[in-house]
């Protein structure tokens, strides 16, 4: 024990002879970041780029999500749509960047054209950065842009396992731009971009409203319009097996740490004794919530269903993940665990109900995002400082705006033959069938 005792001050020697030459190394590699042409470093350009880099890294987070998002998505259906899945999820992503780019960005943060309801600012990122401006809290708009851009690849994704194993891919990809073109960015304008909700004091920090509820609601109206997947519902319930629980029990964790992106992100500056304790007290209150969404989740479908179902449990994590995600800035510790658990009971509650309603949602997109989004919204009213009748009026009007002009959509292309694919094409799977390809070799 001596010898362990002396070699362990040794290594703390060394670490403390060290300290000055990495002070040093810092110091230069932030000269030569920071400074230009022999510039002094000043404190205000230091917070810009603390700021900027920290947004550029949570943007990567919540993009992280993607995959998160494909593998929970993949896990819970049936392996021949397994590629089919995967493709939707890449190819919101890639559709939805662009026209986000092209459109979104600016109907999202343009200026109001018709009083707090639209807005439009042109055509891609228009904004320039002014030097002379950087700064705490000045964010560059292209890194801006790339995080909210993440966001609306999260309301698009949503939906993908929701209508999992009976959707058009063309259909899907059209609705993959309107969401990420129009009715997201629309929606974001009412709360993040100075609109109507905003100005009546509405509280949405990360999305559960603005990004989750638009997303799950999306997906209810895509699951009622399409109806359920052959043999879902023979006159008695009769669920599909996941294929590889293991995926989407990998895929949950992704989203678990997409999430540090996603809310503590929002806080969008980082440097300074008051955001820094902000953004701690936003991570372990996302945590938590998460933690007990999980176990109220598991415990109530232990209690309905005789057994520990880990799907419950997964979809609970996540939907104490949503449940915060409006709140996470304005609530305690304690508020956020029974944020939290509230939220994962009220999924598993909402799994039943659907299953009740012989509404075919693959992997719980409604009950997690659509139902649990309002949840969210509501909590900011009741746990934190929000005013609880705007949260309530917001929380109704964001799952009534997706909801309404999506159904109408999938509607349109059920009435056109464009909305699902046949019987025989759904027997084989729409891996083959859409994409002449398989996930796994063999099949």
């Amino acid at each position: 024990m001596s010898a362990f005792l002396r070699r362990l001050s040794e290594v703390r020697m060394s670490w403390l002879r060290a300290a000055p030459l990495a002070a040093l190394l810092f110091l230069v590699f932030a000269k030569a970041t920071f400074a230009q042409e022999g510039e002094p470093i000043s404190v205000e350009l230091a917070y810009y780029a603390i700021d900027n880099i920290f947004l550029l890294i949570a943007a990567v987070l919540v993009l992280f999500m993607q995959a998160g998002f494909a593998m929970v998505e993949a896990g819970f259906n049936s392996r021949k749509n397994t590629v089919n899945i995967l493709f939707k999820n890449t190819m919101d992503l890639c559709f939805g960047a662009i026209i986000f780019w092209i459109v979104g960005y600016n109907i999202m943060y343009g200026e109001p054209i018709v009083g707090g309801l639209l807005a439009w600012g042109g055509f891609g990122i228009n904004a320039t950065m002014d030097p002379a401006t950087a700064g705490p809290g000045v964010l560059h708009p292209q890194v801006d842009w790339l995080f909210q851009a993440a966001f609306a690849a999260t309301a698009a994704t949503i939906v993908s396992g929701a209508v999992a194993g009976r959707m058009k891919v063309s259909t899907y990809l059209i609705y993959s731009v309107i969401i990420s073109g129009l009715i997201y960015p629309i929606a974001g304008f009412w709360t993040w971009g100075g609109g109507w909700l905003s100005e009546l004091g509405f509280h949405d920090f990360a999305g559960s409203l603005v990004v989750h509820s638009v997303g799950g609601f999306a997906g209810l109206a895509g699951a009622m319009v399409l109806g359920p997947r052959i043999g879902r519902f023979n006159g008695k319930r009769n669920p599909l097996p996941a294929h590889s629980i293991t995926i989407a029990t990998l895929g949950v964790f992704v989203l678990l740490i997409g999430w540090y992106g996603f809310n503590p992100g929002s806080q969008l500056s980082f440097a300074g004794t008051a955001n820094i304790e902000a953004t701690m007290l936003i991570a372990v209150n996302t945590t938590l919530a998460a933690c007990a969404g999980g176990v109220f989740s598991i415990l109530l479908a232990w209690y309905l269903e005789k057994k520990p179902d880990l799907g419950y449990g997964l979809n609970g994590i996540l939907a104490g993940l949503v449940g915060i995600t409006a709140n996470c800035d304005m609530v305690s510790n304690a508020s956020a665990l029974a944020i939290g658990g509230i939220a994962g009971l009220l999924v598993v509650g909402g799994m039943l109900l659907l299953e009740r309603l012989k509404i075919d949602d693959p992997v719980g997109a409604w009950p997690v995002h659509g139902l649990c989004g309002i949840w969210g919204g509501v909590a900011a009213g009741i746990f934190g400082t929000a005013n609880l009748g705007v949260q309530i009026l917001g929380s109704l009007v964001y799952p009534i705006w997706s909801f309404v002009l999506l159904f109408g959509f999938f509607s349109l292309m059920k009435a056109l033959g464009s909305l699902r694919v046949t019987a025989e094409e759904e027997k084989t799977g729409l891996d083959v069938v859409e994409h002449g390809m398989v996930a796994y070799a063999g099949d």
